[in-house]
């Protein structure tokens, strides 16, 4: 007894250690990025730099206004989650209740092949087969925000039906077989018990593939176009604010460089009001 509590104490203080480590990585990181990102604000102002569309680093004048950065990274992320949550919740119930374990174990399978491959393969896909299609039967010269959309609902749906297949699977075998005792059928016990009794953890796969779309860059920055403009249709060319950081980083200096930090600083921040937002939600659906 005494060896196994020595053991279980050292395993959580162990288990601590990790957290704290992993905690204050992420931490250090945060503040490293708002030092390097908040000295551009001693000479130029965060309303300009947050609301105004005019990105012109090289100018005589140069101008840092990334809202149209801002608005190209929620066009091509809203576009993916409506894309991607309506297949992966179908895909999720699929593997969850209405096919046979070991092809619902095939189907785990290729999920976890599809989550496995490199953005930069999604971003080739994207030049050689979603572009021209789109350019033929939709518009525009095909590397838009709607090609980068598509690219990002392929990529997000692994998180969105794994997190959403494992919180459906853990909803209690009693309440399924309440339901069904009652007279509902099936789909009924599916889409009015099953799926509600496990919103928290859909919200939360939602949310997770939320946070990939925002911060996904290179697959973006294949196919979306790359233009410091507010597209003004989903054939439009457009830019994000991870493709920003990534297309400039590699000769920007001084102020340009210090921009571009705080560029980076607003996607966290981004990412973390929507971690905050899911958690009030789930909080409040326990209430």
């Amino acid at each position: 007894m005494k060896r196994s509590y020595i053991i279980a104490s050292v395993m959580k203080w162990v288990l601590l250690a990790f957290t704290m480590i992993a905690a204050g990585t992420t931490f250090f990181i945060v503040i490293f990025i708002a030092m390097r990102g908040l000295p551009l604000f001693a000479s130029f102002s965060p309303l300009q730099f947050l609301f105004s569309a005019s990105w012109l680093p090289t100018a005589a004048e140069p101008s840092f206004g990334i809202a149209a950065f801002i608005v190209g990274t929620f066009q091509v992320t809203l576009l993916a989650l409506v894309i991607a949550i309506p297949i992966s919740l179908a895909s999720a119930i699929i593997m969850a209740y209405l096919t046979p374990p070991k092809i619902a174990g095939f189907f785990r399978l290729m999920v976890s092949l599809l989550a496995g491959i490199p953005s930069v393969v999604y971003g080739f896909f994207g030049i050689v087969a979603v572009a021209p299609f789109i350019r033929e039967h939709i518009g525009g010269n095909g590397f838009s925000i709607l090609t980068a959309g598509v690219i990002l609902a392929v990529m997000i749906i692994p998180t969105i039906v794994s997190v959403s297949e494992t919180s459906l699977r853990a909803v209690a075998d009693e309440i399924k077989m309440g339901s069904l005792a009652l007279g509902a059928t099936l789909w009924q016990t599916i889409v009015r018990v099953l799926l509600p009794s496990a919103k928290s953890g859909i919200s939360a796969a939602i949310a997770l593939g939320m946070g990939r779309a925002m911060g996904e860059t290179m697959a973006v920055l294949m196919v979306a176009g790359n233009a410091p403009v507010i597209a003004r249709s989903l054939t439009g060319m457009g830019r994000t604010l991870t493709m920003n950081v990534v297309n400039e980083m590699g000769y920007a200096s001084g102020t340009h460089l210090s921009a571009l930090f705080a560029t980076a600083l607003v996607v966290v921040v981004l990412v973390l009001l929507l971690n905050l937002l899911v958690s009030y939600i789930n909080r409040e659906s326990k209430k």
